[in-house]
């Protein structure tokens, strides 16, 4: 790891860590925390994939909506009016509405082969965003002069790691530049993040091969065809399932990359100094 002990992570003059875990667990939270403190830069991989690796898809397909409308159309053709996404740390809105959800288009969902295409551009755009982080890195410090640096992922940073193979390339690459932390969730987290997004179901991002598992094992269990699927039911019913997909991969990249703290841990962050004391702690806990 990039810190041996405590000892060496406090003594640091450039700390640099990066947070994964599920999304909803604290990882934007204390992001914000140390931001605030002035030394750290925060660099978001879901905000790079919105506007490096996916913003002419995410405006291609608005304005394809819009050319569908006679009147847009018109002043999109003379160029009379523009249309692009208004993306923000705290607004990934633009990016989940793209990746959309697969089912009865009637439903505002996409066909299934559709959602498979956004899913992989999505999958590619995440992985290089993943490894830009050593260079924002390097951009952070010498060109704005930030000693500190925090890589803040999304929640499918495991789905595209093998856990198993301690030459991963892309937790290789992180892990020699940063200190992963697993913000990890209770079961108690578990269930409050079902309720939530049983509440106001979001696209998400999956492995394909577990896509491909959970799409056929609902058809078959409802019997219905591909074009008849609820899209806000099915990714309900899949939410539950990608946490516990998610669950252990998670553990693995926190026992052979990193390190482990609870969300409850960070919630109780409240500013760097007792940031610097949990990780210091999470690493003698760790040796």
């Amino acid at each position: 790891m990039l810190y041996s002990s405590a000892q060496d992570w406090r003594a640091a003059p450039n700390k640099r860590v990066l947070f994964f875990g599920m999304s909803g667990l604290g990882k934007t939270y204390v992001s914000n925390v140390l931001r605030g403190a002035g030394s750290w830069f925060h660099y978001s991989v879901d905000y790079r994939i919105g506007t490096r690796y996916m913003g002419e898809y995410i405006a291609d397909n608005a304005k394809a909506e819009a050319m569908k409308v006679p009147f847009l159309r018109e002043l999109l053709l003379s160029d009379s009016i523009f249309i692009g996404s208004n993306i923000t740390f705290e607004n990934l809105t633009p990016v989940a509405a793209y990746l959309g959800k697969p089912g009865d288009v009637a439903k505002g969902g996409l066909p299934i082969a559709e959602y498979k295409r956004r899913q992989e551009q999505f999958r590619v755009a995440e992985i290089r965003a993943l490894l830009d982080t050593e260079y924002f890195e390097d951009r952070a410090q010498q060109l704005y002069g930030y000693p500190n640096f925090i890589c803040d992922t999304g929640g499918s940073i495991c789905e595209w790691v093998d856990v198993d193979d301690p030459q991963d390339q892309i937790m290789s690459e992180l892990s020699k530049h940063t200190l992963m932390v697993w913000i990890k969730g209770t079961d108690a987290h578990t269930e409050e993040l079902v309720r939530r997004f049983d509440r106001a179901p979001k696209p998400m991002s999956y492995q394909p091969q577990f896509l491909d598992r959970v799409w056929q094992e609902y058809l078959k269990e409802n019997g219905i065809a591909e074009g008849d699927v609820d899209p806000d039911a099915f990714i309900r019913w899949t939410y539950a399932q990608a946490l516990a997909h998610r669950q252990p991969r998670y553990q693995a990249m926190a026992d052979n990359w990193g390190i482990t703290v609870t969300a409850d841990q960070i919630s109780a962050v409240k500013d760097e100094a007792g940031f610097v004391d949990l990780i210091a702690s999470a690493l003698e806990a760790r040796s």
